[in-house]
C-alpha cells in the first residue's frame, strides 16, 4: 500500500466516524457540505481523490478541521521529521504550484502548518471558514497577491500576512517567478 493509498483510508475513516458522530446520513452531509452522495460514499470507501476544496467543506460542516481528518492514529514518537516530498500535495495548479500540508499541532487549538508554491497567474480561491480561524502567510521567496474579502494586498519575499479565515480569500501568484510561502491556520479552540 502506498503512502497516498494509507492517506486516502486514513481520511475515509475520519469523515465517516466523523458523520456517524454528528448523525448525518450520507445525503444529509453530501448536501451540507456540496458535495455530491455517490462522491462522497466513494470517499468513505477509499475510493477517488478529494481535493483541498472538499475536504475544507467537509471538515467545516462536520465542525471538524482538515487535519483532524487527515490524522492517522498516534505512532507514538515524540519528534517525526518530514519532507515535503513525502507529503502528496492537497492542491496543485495548472503550471505545477501546489500546496502541502506539512504539520498538524494538537492540542484545544490546533494550527496547520502548510507548504505552498504558486507560480504567476495560479491561484486558489478558497471558501470562508469556521468564526475564529485566522491565517497567517509568510512569503519566503517571490510574491503573491491576497486577496481578502475582495481587497488585494501584495505580500512580497520577507514579509508576512495575517487575516481571520472566516472571510473569502483567495492566494495568487502575482511575481516574476514562482512564489514560495509557508502558511498557519489557527484553529480556534474545539468544545471542551
Amino acid at each position: 500500500m502506498t503512502e497516498n493509498d494509507a492517506a486516502l483510508r486514513t481520511v475515509a475513516h475520519n469523515v465517516r466516524a466523523a458523520r456517524v458522530r454528528a448523525g448525518l446520513s450520507l445525503e444529509e452531509l453530501g448536501r451540507r457540505a456540496k458535495v455530491s452522495k455517490g462522491a462522497l460514499a466513494a470517499l468513505e470507501k477509499a475510493q477517488g481523490n478529494p481535493n483541498l476544496a472538499t475536504l475544507v467543506r467537509l471538515a467545516d460542516t462536520l465542525g471538524i478541521s482538515v487535519p483532524t481528518l487527515m490524522q492517522g492514529s498516534p505512532e507514538g514518537r515524540t519528534v517525526r521529521v518530514t519532507t515535503a516530498e513525502e507529503i502528496a500535495p492537497l492542491w496543485t495548479g495548472e503550471h505545477g504550484g501546489e500546496a502541502r500540508l506539512m504539520l498538524v499541532t494538537t492540542g484545544p487549538a490546533p494550527v496547520e502548518v502548510w507548504r505552498w508554491r504558486l507560480h504567476p497567474g495560479e491561484e486558489y480561491p478558497s471558501q470562508p471558514h469556521q468564526a475564529g480561524v485566522v491565517e497567517t502567510i509568510s512569503v519566503t521567496d517571490g510574491q503573491m497577491t491576497l486577496v481578502v474579502d475582495g481587497t488585494e494586498h501584495t505580500v512580497t519575499a520577507g514579509q508576512t500576512a495575517t487575516f481571520d479565515g472566516d472571510s473569502p480569500h483567495t492566494y495568487r501568484g502575482s511575481g516574476a517567478g514562482p512564489c514560495d510561502l509557508i502558511m498557519t491556520v489557527h484553529l480556534p479552540p474545539g468544545p471542551a
